[in-house]
C-alpha cells in the first residue's frame, strides 16, 4: 500500500489485501515469543539519530557442518538504519571495536551521548571493546541473560535478514560471498525497504529527517483516493501519514494501582 502510494497509485485498503491472503492461506505468523523475565534493563530513549545503537551477532551457514560465519549488524534505534554490517569468520571482541571505531567515524557520532545496547555474548563484554567504548564516550547497555526480549531491535532485524527472498537458500561457501551479500542486503534494506514501525518510510529517508515529506506525499494519494471513492472508507479516516516520534528501546512499565491499595493506602 504505501510503495503504490508513493507510486501515485491507489488499488485497494490494507484489509482487502489481507483479506486476499487469507483466502489463499498466505498470511501466516512464524515464531514464538518469549516471557521476559522479571527485571529490565534501563530504559533507553531516542530522540534523534545516533542516540540510542543496538548491535548483535548472527551466524551464517557455510558448507561445513558445525563451522560458520559470523554477522555483525548494528542500527541506529531511531531510524532503524544500519550503521555497520561486517562479517567475519569468528566473534571477536577486537573486530567489534574496530567495527564501532570505523561506525562512529562514519556516522559522525563523536562527542554524543550514545547509548549502545547488546546482550551479555563474549564480544559485547570483551576488555578491548569496553575500553573502546569508554575512550569514544559510548554507554554501553546490556540485556538479561539468556532473554533475546530485551533486544528487541537487533532480532528484528536478523528476522529480515533471513526472511528476505533474496537469502541464499544453499550456505555460503566463502567469506567473500557472504560479505557480498550482505551488501547488497544493506543496499536494499536501506533505500527499497520500508519498515512498518517507522510508518512504512526507508530507513534513510528516516535518518535523514525525509520522512515528514514522503509521508506529506502519501497522504495527499490517499486523501484523493477517499474522495473518489468515500465508500470505501466510510466514516474510517484515512490512514496516519504522521512521522513517528520517540522511539524507546526496553520502555518501563507503569504499574497501576488498585482501588483496594489506593484505599489501603489513605
Amino acid at each position: 500500500m504505501p510503495k503504490l502510494a508513493d507510486e501515485g497509485r491507489y488499488i485497494a485498503s490494507e484489509s482487502t489485501f489481507y483479506r486476499l491472503l487469507r483466502e489463499q492461506s498466505l498470511q501466516n505468523h512464524r515464531g514464538r515469543a518469549r516471557a521476559p523475565s522479571s527485571r529490565a534493563p534501563s530504559e533507553c530513549r531516542a530522540t534523534g539519530p545516533n542516540q540510542v545503537w543496538s548491535w548483535d551477532i548472527t551466524y551464517l551457514r557455510t558448507p561445513v557442518a558445525g563451522c560458520f560465519l559470523y554477522l555483525y549488524l548494528a542500527l541506529d534505534v531511531w531510524s532503524r538504519k544500519i550503521v555497520a554490517a561486517e562479517v567475519h569468520d569468528r566473534e571477536d571482541t577486537e573486530l567489534a571495536s574496530q567495527m564501532f571505531e570505523s561506525a562512529v567515524e562514519r556516522e559522525r557520532a563523536e562527542g554524543v551521548d550514545l547509548v549502545v545496547h547488546s546482550d551479555n555474548g563474549s564480544p559485547m563484554k570483551g576488555a578491548t571493546l569496553k575500553a573502546t567504548f569508554e575512550r569514544l564516550g559510548i554507554l554501553a547497555s546490556y540485556s538479561r541473560p539468556r532473554v533475546s526480549d530485551d533486544n528487541p531491535f537487533s532480532e528484528a532485524l536478523f528476522r529480515t535478514v533471513k526472511y528476505w527472498p533474496q537469502y541464499p537458500k544453499k550456505p555460503f561457501q566463502c567469506l567473500s560471498e557472504a560479505r557480498a551479500w550482505t551488501q547488497r542486503f544493506v543496499r536494499w534494506y536501506h533505500h527499497e525497504h520500508l519498515h512498518s514501525s517507522i510508518g512504512f518510510v526507508s530507513p534513510l529517508d528516516r535518518h535523514t529527517f525525509n520522512d515528514a515529506a514522503v509521508l506529506s506525499r502519501r497522504k495527499t494519494v490517499y486523501a484523493a483516493a477517499k474522495q473518489r471513492h468515500p465508500a470505501r472508507w466510510g466514516s474510517r479516516p484515512i490512514r496516519s501519514c504522521t512521522p513517528i516520534g520517540d522511539v524507546i528501546l526496553n520502555p518501563a512499565k507503569v504499574k497501576r494501582i488498585s482501588s483496594t491499595n489506593m484505599d489501603a493506602a489513605a
